[in-house]
């Protein structure tokens, strides 16, 4: 019985296999290479770039936008490298 088939009905579908491959992934660029995003990676790496920078996602969060803006430069980040 093959690990991806998760419904266990003794075939691995498009579904069952794209998960599969997802779960396998163990960096964001492995996951922007198979799939062409950072999945679950990309909020994981921005909240800890963020918070080494001395930084709080939730407080970026509710900012207005020029506010957030100055507070990235400020913290010498790119500001066009964070989606909020």
């Amino acid at each position: 019985m093959d690990w991806m088939d998760f419904n266990r009905d003794g075939e691995v579908d498009a579904t069952e296999a794209y998960f599969g491959a997802e779960m396998l992934c163990g960096s964001r660029e492995e996951h922007e290479a198979l799939f062409g995003d950072a999945g679950d990676f990309g909020d994981i790496v921005m909240e800890d770039e963020l918070e080494m920078a001395g930084l709080d996602y939730n407080e970026l969060e509710f900012m207005e936008e020029d506010e957030r803006r100055e507070a990235l430069e400020d913290a010498g980040l790119d500001p066009d490298d964070y989606d909020f």
